[in-house]
């Protein structure tokens, strides 16, 4: 579906008009969005704008990261978008050029119908153009990052304070899932600030240098998530770092009180074995009262020793 919205010179919005209409001359500036456009109408970008092959080429497939490229009369711009759940990137295709802006995404895109919604309820449309909507449209995507990384923190929280007492198993688990959430995260996140550092430092953007302030305010955004990605991969490390050496600190344990078991249990096992031998002539076995000697000598060195390793603090 292509959908337009069409600003007169005379101040008054037009809405799904055709597109050759948007090019006569009382048109002060135009939107075109391509909203999950069928293969026929994404060939209308170069037979109706004739916009440059390989800049279709990188609408049709999907790139790996936001990239700006200038073209003669135009600006190409990539930016992600974060599914708030999965965390999918969602891709959003921008033309910009001098008095229109061509929009283009293979999938529902909530950021701009804010934008494009907000546009159609403006009770002053002159005020906007084609810089507006563009800066309008960074703005919602990068501040829908903010959510998604403040649920994730809270999620760490949780984890650290362990509320419903789970395993180190399943906190560990949950811990390494959270990492790779910040990871995509972070592989969005810090394009999409590189290509807002370009965009304030272009020459080939009369419009975003004019505005450029509210750019720059994106800018600071994406350096604030930034940096509350970085701080929460280290928190994450911290309490990854602490489950393992609480976990080795616990394995010691274990350890160490089998081991004080082996080592109370290994002069008995010795006395056990003397007497077990199966020899003729051995003095104690015709005594009396040979047995209970014999035991209460065992639990005599059994209680020796423990209360040896309890001095030592062994069982502390």
């Amino acid at each position: 579906m292509i959908r337009t919205l069409a600003l007169t010179k005379a101040g008054e919005l037009q809405q799904d008009i055709p597109v050759r209409d948007l090019f006569h001359s009382n048109i002060a500036w135009y939107w075109v969005d391509f909203y999950i456009p069928s293969p026929e109408e994404t060939k209308e970008l170069e037979t109706e704008f004739e916009f440059h092959p390989l800049a279709v080429e990188d609408c049709i497939h999907t790139l790996q990261r936001p990239k700006l490229d200038y073209y003669e009369d135009y600006t190409f711009i990539v930016i992600h978008a974060l599914h708030a759940r999965s965390l999918t990137k969602q891709e959003l295709d921008i033309f910009h050029g001098e008095g229109y802006i061509v929009t283009y995404h293979k999938e529902e895109s909530p950021e701009l119908e804010q934008v494009w919604n907000r546009l159609q309820r403006a009770p002053h449309p002159n005020k906007w153009e084609e810089d507006h909507v563009l800066h309008q449209l960074l703005d919602k995507v990068v501040d829908n990052y903010f959510p998604i990384v403040y649920a994730i923190e809270d999620h760490i929280n949780d984890i650290e304070d362990n509320t419903r007492q789970l395993s180190m198993e399943k906190l560990l688990e949950q811990l390494f899932d959270t990492r790779a959430d910040l990871l995509a995260l972070r592989q969005t996140v810090h394009p999409m600030r590189d290509l807002l550092y370009r965009m304030l430092n272009s020459q080939h953007m009369d419009g975003v240098m004019e505005r450029k302030e509210y750019f720059s305010d994106i800018h600071d955004h994406l350096m604030k998530v930034s940096e509350l990605i970085e701080s929460n991969r280290e928190m994450t490390t911290d309490i990854r770092d602490s489950y393992m050496s609480l976990n080795s600190h616990e394995t010691n344990r274990t350890m160490q009180i089998l081991t004080v078991i082996s080592t109370i249990f290994m002069p008995l096992t010795f006395i056990v074995g003397v007497y077990g031998m199966n020899f003729k002539y051995m003095p104690e076995l015709d005594e009396r009262y040979a047995y209970f000697v014999v035991m209460s000598v065992m639990v005599v060195i059994a209680i020796l020793m423990f209360m040896w390793f309890k001095r030592k603090g062994w069982f502390d």
